[in-house]
């Protein structure tokens, strides 16, 4: 048995082997350096090990190799506990080797705790030591504590290195730091870390999530070496920001210099083509993935299944469901998620007794999946008992049940938070109760003063109801708040092309051929019964003026556009950015009838699917 300072040394205890104990080690626990735990059978000690690993005459309290050894062969804490009480006892503690390696222990154990009263008590510390306990901190989503180490690590004039930037940065992004992210850049511009690419993607990466996406975009274009991962935080910060048609083209140039494109380059691309609503798009992204025999694993797969039900095609998306060899619980709620905002809830309510019976567990996505299924699709009876708030709200509300929506949400004791009060208050326009809506509309003015959206439904809700003095109110708010409008922006993609229009848009090159499409087609649609409803403008003007910003919206516009520029009989599909208005909703339906064409519409909600004077959402969106 190895002898440690003469005493006999066993650190994994029990009621059996207390009586062992050395006094050394009694004080370390006493220190509170060491929690002994105890174990109902024995365990092997550490002296075995001692006699596996140690070379004959090795001496253990000079060689700090024995210590990382250790160290690198512990599964758990307690056995990095017991080994640290062996480096206090054998005063190894002053070899910044072992107490770097110890602190790294703890670090990748996210026992931050630990960590921090070590590091506080190294006499000796360096880059390294610094680097662990930031990147530490980072890993376990401590991004307060992660930034005040490294603040002190700037103070105490340690060089960072290319190891803590990016966990530093990171913190900045998810922390949405801007102004701290800046004065990392200029520590990063400082020490000459700019060339060194994985801290330059990091701060790519940070200013795109933190919505800078041109401070990005200029850092990116002037990094001298490019790599794939670089690219790939670009192009998904594209699409994050809302201009995934810039993903699309730099993913173009990513090939053109010469990468390959691997699993993860290709989510952001297919995420890219679902954000856009680009069918084509889609269709020569899932060619090039099979052309290149690049993996569909579960996360591609489920990337893909996404990226078709939201281009409007959920029987692709189905089929490429079906194929995936491996699925997980993402896969199944995506499935089940797409069939509901295309209106189809009896197929996702289909899709979940097929889940359960793969061996599959649901979690509170799949729930929130199929409650939006239901919500979407009138199915309240069919709610899943299970207690997910909002989608509860909004499944009681669409259904017109607001009295119970709004006891379902005074009766919570979570704390209530946005999307509780905005499922309501969307249900309140749906139903036009003013009152509630008034209600649910001050608890979102307080929860975020600074979001237009409720200050925009709220106005549009005492519009519908005549009340101008109200909507004065609203708008007066607004202009004190500094809040503007969201402007409403409609997409179409044709022959490979992505064209915008927004109300009244002048801009296209075939502007003249649209607005007589639109003429031709808005006195059919009269004829066959359509009435323009001017209560979805809400602008103070004349009926006749009314009339003419109702007859532009964007929605009109693309649909004209797609019916010049689109075979006879083709599907016609569009996506806007803000919910579609029902005077426009009604306008697709009647124009679906006529044109024998039919209209699919994805609005920042949901799916319709308008055909032969109908709409999957059963006019209940």
């Amino acid at each position: 048995m190895l002898k440690l300072r003469n005493q006999t040394t066993r650190l994994v205890l029990n009621h059996e082997n207390l009586r062992f104990l050395s006094a050394s080690t009694a004080a370390a626990i006493a220190d509170g350096i060491l929690q002994p735990q105890f174990h109902s059978q024995t365990t092997v000690d550490l002296n075995t090990q001692v006699k596996k690993m140690s070379p004959p005459h090795f001496s253990l309290s000079v060689d700090p190799k024995f210590f990382i050894s250790t160290l690198m062969n512990c599964k758990n804490l307690f056995q990095i506990k017991q080994v640290h009480a062996l480096v206090t006892t054998n005063g190894m503690l002053h070899s910044l080797t072992v107490a770097n390696k110890l602190l790294y222990e703890y670090a990748h154990h996210r026992d931050l705790a630990d960590a921090s009263v070590l590091f506080d008590k190294m006499g000796e510390r360096d880059c390294v030591s610094w680097s662990v306990l930031i990147g530490g901190f980072a890993k376990v989503g401590d991004y307060m504590h992660c930034l005040e180490t490294f603040r002190e690590l700037i103070r105490y004039g340690v060089q960072p290195d290319n190891y803590t930037l990016p966990f530093v940065i990171k913190a900045c992004r998810d922390k949405m730091g801007l102004m701290i992210g800046r004065l990392v850049h200029c520590i990063v511009m400082k020490y000459g870390f700019h060339l060194d690419r994985f801290v330059c993607a990091s701060l790519v990466d940070m200013y795109a999530k933190c919505g800078v996406i041109e401070d990005a975009k200029q850092l990116f274009d002037k990094m001298s070496s490019k790599d794939l991962v670089t690219w790939t935080v670009m192009i998904g910060a594209y699409a994050e920001c809302g201009n995934a048609n810039e993903s699309l083209v730099l993913f173009d140039q990513m090939r053109e210099e010469g990468f390959v494109p691997d699993e993860i380059a290709m989510v952001a691309i297919v995420n890219a083509c679902a954000k856009l609503c680009a069918m084509n798009k889609a269709r020569q992204v899932h060619d090039y993935v099979n052309r290149s025999k690049i993996s569909m694993g579960v996360i591609l797969g489920t990337a893909m299944i996404d990226m078709y039900a939201k281009c409007g095609s959920v029987d692709s998306a189905r089929e490429i469901f079906d194929r995936m060899q491996q699925k997980n619980f993402i896969s199944w709620s995506a499935m089940i998620a797409a069939y509901g905002y295309h209106g189809q809830g009896k197929k996702a309510l289909e899709l979940f007794p097929m889940m359960l019976s793969s061996g599959i567990k649901p979690n509170n996505i799949t729930f929130v999946s199929l409650l939006y299924a239901c919500s979407h699709s009138g199915l309240v009876e069919d709610g899943p008992d299970i207690k997910h708030y909002t989608c509860m709200v909004d499944l009681l509300g669409r259904a017109g049940r607001l009295n119970e929506a709004l006891g379902f949400i005074e009766n919570t004791t979570v704390e209530k938070d946005e999307g509780l009060w905005s499922a309501l208050l969307g249900a309140c326009r749906i139903h036009k109760d003013i009152d509630l809506a008034e209600k649910a509309a001050k608890s979102l003015f307080e929860l975020r003063p600074q979001n237009p959206g409720p200050y925009i439904l709220l106005s549009n809700i005492y519009a519908n109801a005549g009340r101008s003095k109200d909507v004065a109110k609203v708008r007066d708010l607004m202009t004190k708040r500094r809040l503007k409008k969201i402007p409403g922006y409609t997409w179409i993609e044709v022959d490979n092309i992505i064209y915008q229009f927004s109300v009244g848009d002048c801009t296209h090159p075939r502007t003249k051929e649209i607005h007589e499409m639109l003429k031709t087609l808005s006195r059919k649609l009269e004829l066959a019964g359509y009435v323009p409803d001017t209560n979805f403008v809400l602008q103070e003007v004349d009926e006749e003026t009314k009339l003419g910003i109702l007859y532009t919206h964007s929605e009109k516009l693309a649909i004209a556009f797609g019916l010049i520029a689109t075979p006879e009989g083709t599907a016609i599909r569009i996506s806007k950015n803000l919910r579609i208005c029902g005077d426009c909703h009604t306008f697709s339906k009647f124009a679906s009838a006529i044109t024998q064409r039919e209209i699919i519409v994805r609005d920042s909600s949901r799916f319709h699917h308008f055909k032969e004077g109908a709409c999957s959402c059963g006019d209940y969106w």
